[in-house]
């Protein structure tokens, strides 16, 4: 930060101690282990490598920590802190109950809103001062002090709005480790660099349960090593990489630098109680019988001795808790209780319903100190790996599948875990490993089968773990408070396997994020071991899936050659969200598919926004299939392959109906019939014939005769009410974006800028005249970026070229052809002489293509190519003041603005004989060439220049800086 910009910034409140904070947000006081730990912190300016602290006792209290040592910070020049902007909490797999998401959540409304909750006038002004001081860290004094993103699915494209922002990510290890190697999963390509600017940069990485994450801790550091020697920091050393540190209840000797429970903690009362928690589990272990049948025995056997209570039965793989869950319902005593499945293979829409469920005071099994109400029937509960962590549950009575000693330890976390049940009890069922080689999974460890015998998922450590009992003399029962757990279970000896080197030359293969060599090595085995590799497949259900003629598929397989062109793309509307998906193995997906007899499938390539049909033979690890609602395959607990009921459609919630009849009967269940020929008739009256330009108002009334009719009808997944409220949600309006089915939209609903790699963010909304034109425009996004690089504390010097960097991004915008796209009305520059140059349109999104094509433009042309030759061209004439290194990173932040050139920006078909033109501020007139078939060979060895002088993290931590400057003015979100 500048001397004059310190000047500037009004004196910041007084900083809270932790304890106040901490009692403010969450109404108690904090355990002595927690104080100690943010003081610690706060006095060496750095987090130990491993926080070791038995579960049930406040792990999620990290965050609160976090927060407030980046809050205590605020005051120092940006370029001194030493607290990450950025904190990832990071899980090894889907979480049903994701208790740091839901802390969080809680962390970041309470900053918004201090007065909420009829809190203490006090804990408000903690509150108040924390928020003021984050706001001074993300360089605006207004909206959210923290943003929060739980990356709960495999598809997501949400992010922080820049890197100064102090956020809360959510994330699995594949979500984080892809995203550090610039291989983003759910991400657009182009976002790439951005997503491994936010993971490689500034951020304190939090592994939650570490001991399942050891290939990602050990990858960290030597991707530092694989960093070139000439590389400087940007950012002070302790922001520039991540900063690691790993949470766990179940440690190893080897952690080094190991934060304790010490003897406060242990003479604090509350601690005392959870410490000896008792947990008594019986080990049933029989040489014969069918694993499903006896965990459904043990369960029911539990539960038969006393009144309703809580049972957990935890499963190692979701075909073994699949077969237990219908055991234990076909029985005497379950079909009279409450009974839940769960599972990772769960749409985020249904897992929010057992997520409530689970947490209510009256139905679940929550972990809270008061008194629960009596229960009315037993409460069972069948999971897997997705309630061994995260989850803040509390159950009477336990049963659980062979494991190995991490798992067990995490599992006993929830039985007893307050110590309020006096009478809880587990059984330990053990079972030899399955003689055939039958495929199971874990929910995200799909082909963990062990290949030299052993059981699913856990090798041959249950053997290991049974012996080690035995020889303590607890061969049939044994007290596993946490107190003694570690002692009596031993060290764990579960095997992670193997990961493979990473090498700068792999590195620098990853960094190509434009044009990603053929054959790279895939990043997941260098996060999560070669044994842990995923092999799944992304799998939502639609109402409308767009039919695609198998004559097509050998052009989606490459086996023949089609120009790609806006008319025969095929685009998924509307676009995924992670709420909606299920992750599946590719083998499971294939063998339903075969069951239902269904052959052929639309999917979307990881890497691809099209849609191609596929045959099921031929699906891969990555891909997203589209299944249509009637299909079925998912019921209230999520996957089940054997099952034919209508999915629900969780997308026309949030975005409306697909105007196709096909679709309609389908979100109906099939109860449309009765009115099938009206609503035919009403579909043709709103789309219109095919030769012939629909009637807008002969349109829209038929589209409200349409949502009349549907009223009679029930939906799938819908109650009566949510039915109509959605219905009354519709705008009759049709909307018919090119490449997507006609649909009538939600009303009401905000519409944000589409900000990835197309001119579509040329499209706004939401700004005022004078903020489009070109000129305002590139001010405003210069000045934005310059508050930002401010606020991470970079060099003044390289702020300003960030700056100009921001200031220039647009011009190539200029072109005549161009500008007659963002206008149609233009004639040409010359019969308008006072015309002023426009970087952003108001038309509405249908008419974007048509457009292009009337203007001239070139599909696929990239206009950052144009700004970029202007650029060299203001260069060349000097005098400027900027060594090769900066005129580098000007033209290569220029060009990169909507992540292209790295390394190369592909030339499309043009040959055009016309100039692009730009008076710069200066008064340097530069033109240059607007042909866009020309390319740019300088810029792979600027790109490799700019790694070797940056870091590949340091590069795209600038690139960062202008891109989501340029993102905030177009959306006009926070801009000051």
């Amino acid at each position: 930060m500048s001397v004059m910009d310190e000047h500037r910034r009004p004196p910041l409140p007084e900083m809270p101690c932790f304890e106040d904070f901490y009692q403010a947000v969450n109404d108690r006081l904090p355990f002595p282990w927690q104080e100690r730990l943010a003081a610690q912190i706060d006095e060496r300016a750095e987090w130990p490598s491993a926080i070791e602290v038995p579960t049930g006792l406040g792990k999620t209290a990290c965050l609160d920590i976090a927060v407030w040592w980046l809050a205590s910070q605020a005051q120092l020049p940006a370029a001194s802190r030493s607290a990450p902007t950025r904190i990832w909490w990071v899980v090894n797999r889907r979480l049903l109950v994701d208790e740091a998401s839901k802390h969080a959540e809680r962390l970041k409304q309470v900053l918004n809103h201090p007065g909420s909750e009829q809190r203490a006038p006090a804990a408000q002004e903690t509150l108040r001062r924390v928020a003021a001081r984050l706001r001074s860290v993300k360089a605006s004094p207004d909206g959210d002090p923290l943003h929060v993103f739980p990356m709960r699915g495999g598809i997501t494209l949400k992010r922080p709005p820049n890197p100064a922002q102090p956020s809360v990510i959510v994330a699995t290890i594949p979500m984080y480790g892809s995203r550090l190697l610039f291989r983003g999963y759910g991400t657009l390509s182009s976002m790439r660099p951005i997503d491994a600017a936010l993971a490689g940069t500034d951020s304190l990485v939090l592994v939650d349960e570490a001991h399942l994450a050891r290939h990602l801790r050990d990858l960290i550091p030597k991707l530092r090593e694989c960093t070139p020697g000439s590389a400087v920091d940007l950012l002070p050393a302790c922001r520039s990489a991540p900063q690691v540190v790993s949470l766990t209840a179940t440690g190893s000797a080897s952690d080094r630098d190991r934060f304790e429970l010490n003897d406060d903690d242990r003479a604090n009362e509350t601690v005392r109680n959870r410490l000896d928690a008792a947990k008594p589990m019986r080990i049933d272990a029989d040489q014969k019988g069918a694993i499903a049948k006896a965990l459904c025995d043990a369960a029911v056997g539990l539960l038969s001795e006393d009144g309703p209570a809580s049972c957990v039965v935890f499963c190692n793989t979701p075909a073994v808790a699949r077969d237990a869950f219908g055991l234990i319902r076909s029985t005497k005593l379950g079909a009279g209780s409450d009974c839940r499945l769960v599972t990772g293979r769960t749409r985020q829409a249904e897992a929010d319903n057992l997520r409530d469920r689970l947490l209510s005071r009256s139905e679940g099994a929550p972990a809270i100190d008061r008194r629960l109400p009596q229960r009315e029937r037993h409460l069972v509960v069948v999971a897997t790996q997705t309630l061994e962590v995260g989850a803040d549950l509390d159950f009477e009575y336990l049963v659980t599948e062979q494991c190995g000693v991490r798992a067990l330890t995490q599992r006993l976390g929830r039985l007893n875990r307050l110590g309020n049940h006096r009478h809880a009890r587990a059984v330990y069922v053990h079972r030899p490993p399955p003689k055939t080689s039958r495929r199971a999974s874990a929910d995200d460890a799909p082909d963990s089968w062990p290949p030299s015998g052993g059981w699913p998922v856990y090798g041959s450590e249950p053997d290991m773990l049974l012996n080690r009992l035995a020889e303590q003399g607890h061969e049939n029962e044994v007290d596993l408070n946490p107190r003694v757990v570690a002692d009596r279970l031993g060290e764990p000896e579960d095997d992670p396997g193997r990961a493979p080197e990473v090498l700068p030359g792999i590195l620098w293969e990853w960094v190509k994020t434009t044009t990603s060599p053929h054959g790279e090595a895939p990043v997941e085995p260098y996060f999560s071991g070669i044994a842990e590799q995923s092999q799944t497949v992304a799998v939502l259900w639609r109402a409308y899936v767009p039919e695609m003629a198998p004559e097509n598929e050998a052009v989606a397989h490459g086996d023949a050659h089609e120009p790609e062109t806006a008319g025969n793309r095929q685009l998924l509307w509307p676009r995924v969200s992670q709420d909606e998906i299920v992750e599946v193995p590719v083998w499971e997906l294939r063998q339903a598919l075969g069951k239902h007899r269904v052959e052929r499938v639309v999917r979307q390539r990881r890497d691809s926004s099209d849609l191609e049909p596929v045959r099921r033979r031929d699906l891969q690890p990555g891909d997203l299939v589209i299944l249509p609602t009637d299909e079925g395959m998912h019921d209230e607990f999520g996957w089940a392959p054997d099952d034919h009921s209508p999915v629900t459609d969780v997308s026309v919630k949030r975005s409306g109906l697909p105007l196709d009849e096909a679709a309609l009967r389908r979100l109906c269940g099939g109860h449309a019939e009765d009115t099938s020929t009206e609503i035919r008739a009403a579909l043709q009256e709103i789309l219109g014939n095919e030769d012939e330009v629909p009637d807008d108002a002969l349109a829209r009334d038929a589209a409200e005769r349409l949502i009349t009719l549907l009223r009679d009808n029930e939906a799938v997944g819908f109650t009566r009410e949510q039915w109509n409220d959605l219905l009354d949600a519709l705008d009759p309006t049709p909307l018919r974006p090119p490449n997507e089915v006609p649909r009538l939209g939600v009303r009401y609903r905000s519409h944000t800028a589409s900000l990835d790699e197309s001119d579509e963010v040329s499209l706004c909304e939401s700004l005022g005249p004078e903020a489009m034109q070109l000129v305002a425009h590139g001010k405003k996004v210069g000045e934005r970026a310059r508050r930002l690089g401010t606020a991470l504390g970079l060099p003044t010097p390289l702020v300003e070229l960030i700056a100009r960097a921001g200031d220039f991004h647009d011009i190539g915008k200029s072109d005549e052809r161009f500008q007659r796209w963002l206008n149609p009305d233009l004639l040409a520059f010359d019969a308008e002489p006072d015309y002023t140059p426009m970087a952003k349109s108001n038309m509405a999104r249908s008419r974007w293509r048509s457009a292009r094509a009337e203007s001239g433009w070139p599909s696929g042309g990239r206009h950052e190519e144009l700004s970029a030759r202007l650029v060299q061209k203001w260069l060349a004439a000097g005098p400027h003041g900027l060594n090769g290194s900066e005129q580098d990173l000007l033209v290569h932040l220029v060009v990169s603005h909507h992540g292209k050139g790295r390394p190369l920006v592909v030339p499309v078909a043009d040959g055009t004989a016309s100039k692009v033109r730009w008076t710069f501020a200066d008064g340097t007139h530069a033109h240059a060439t607007s042909d866009l078939s020309q390319t740019d060979w300088h810029q792979p060895a600027r790109f490799h220049r700019l790694n070797e002088r940056y870091g590949p993290w340091g590069l795209a931590l600038l690139e960062a800086l202008v891109r989501q400057a340029d993102h905030e003015v177009s959306a006009a979100t926070e801009v000051q």
